[in-house]
């Protein structure tokens, strides 16, 4: 049975929701290779916990630049021409990150990735929060989203065949460029879609510099520091679990795929969650609520040496709790700003944030070389949930807003 959000969609918007949906599984599916392959890395190529957490902050920095540019060139060209760019520009990206030969290039690669990682999400948020209908925004924006799990979960089995069925230098590599393939079919499905009717119904294209002064000031300053907490929370706990795993719990490939698998289910469950509840409770108490919660959940993992089975139970309220609040970031920051500005709006936050969690990986990398992984990713989630929760107090309640041009009173 369909739900009723999806029900009161049209065909053409039933399209742009399953184009998105698609776009951010295969955004979800590409950059999260990088987890997966980093076990390998570490000791095929003998990269210290520092150069590790650098190439995946590098995409995330990246990241920001790209989501920032893509919203610009959204909010002035459309938000379709511009989407069928971000998936073509990943798909090349990440071939690039499968055919490096050292350090370097991948790093190089893995700025690139992010530049259109950065687009791909932005501008796809915008995309599908102005098809819904404002009493529907939350749950069809944060479903949407849930492809960042179904892309995380497909990481997962794609990773384990390849290291686990071929020779290591070689089957890292196959990782990334087989992640190539349905990103091409996506291109090509885009090629049937049409272009956002609120988009075409707006009245211009002022400067997206209006984001950084006046009335929008404030919300582009929450929304930027919203997003930062949220990213930097989850970016910790998704760059490093794998390398957790194996070299502090002493678990094989397939076994700590077995752990990440019931994290991304979990993870899955709470984008459903939050959309959900977004929608029912209002924007400010769920983000609340959920990172509460990924505090409390965390906590256990800094005092306990927990065995493998309470490990294994643990894992699914920790995907549950890390994307939740990922279910209603979106309608958030399509709701405060104008649709002339809400590319440019959404993708300066969302990315500025999430450049600025670059940093996590980075930092979790530095800080287990003297409190041991574990430990790390602990300290950097507590601190960043914190910030999402203080952050939120400040936000305007949007829940059921109808979205609104210049134009318009």
């Amino acid at each position: 049975m369909q739900p009723i959000w999806y029900r009161s969609l049209d065909k053409d918007n039933r399209r742009s929701f399953w184009t998105v949906f698609c776009g951010f599984s295969v955004d979800s599916l590409d950059i999260q290779l990088y987890a997966f392959v980093l076990p390998v890395l570490l000791t095929f190529w003998g990269l210290s916990h520092s150069e590790a957490g650098l190439l995946g902050a590098a995409t995330l920095v990246s990241s920001a630049l790209g989501g920032w540019i893509a919203g610009i060139l959204a909010d002035r060209y459309g938000r379709l021409k511009v989407l069928k760019l971000t998936i073509l520009w990943f798909a090349i990206s990440t071939c690039l990150c499968g055919l490096a030969a050292d350090f370097h290039q991948l790093l190089i690669a893995r700025i690139l990735q992010g530049l259109g990682f950065g687009g791909e999400l932005a501008v796809g948020a915008v995309f599908i929060a102005e098809a819904a209908a404002a009493q529907f925004r939350g749950r069809m924006v944060g479903m949407a989203q849930s492809g960042w799990a179904v892309g995380w979960g497909l990481a997962a089995i794609i990773s384990a065949m390849t290291l686990t069925l071929l020779p290591t230098e070689f089957g890292w590599r196959v990782t990334f460029i087989v992640g190539v393939l349905p990103a091409i079919v996506i291109f090509i499905y885009r090629l049937r879609l049409n272009e956002s009717k609120a988009f075409i119904r707006s009245s211009g294209k002022p400067s997206w510099r209006a984001i950084l002064s006046g009335p929008y000031l404030k919300s582009t300053i929450l929304g930027s520091l919203l997003a930062a907490g949220m990213h930097s929370g989850y970016w910790a706990i998704a760059t490093w679990w794998p390398a957790m795993l194996e070299s502090e719990h002493g678990l094989s490939t397939l076994e700590s795929r077995l752990y990440l698998a019931v994290l991304v289910i979990g993870s899955f469950f709470g984008y459903v969650a939050g959309s959900w509840l977004g929608d029912k409770v209002g924007r400010k108490a769920t983000l609340i609520a959920f990172a509460l919660a990924g505090i409390g959940v965390v906590l256990p993992y800094s005092g306990l040496a927990l065995f493998s089975t309470a490990l294994l139970l643990i894992s699914f309220p920790l995907g549950f709790v890390a994307t939740g609040m990922f279910g209603v970031i979106s309608s958030v920051l399509t709701e405060i700003f104008p649709t002339e500005l809400r590319a440019s709006g959404l993708g300066f936050c969302y990315n500025f944030g999430r450049g600025l969690a670059g940093l996590a990986p980075a930092a979790v990398g530095a800080m287990a070389d003297n409190l041991g992984i574990t430990a790390a990713i602990v300290a950097y989630v507590i601190c960043a949930y914190g910030l999402v929760m203080l952050v939120a107090l400040f936000l305007p309640e949007t829940k059921g807003l109808e979205l609104k041009s210049l134009s318009e009173p």
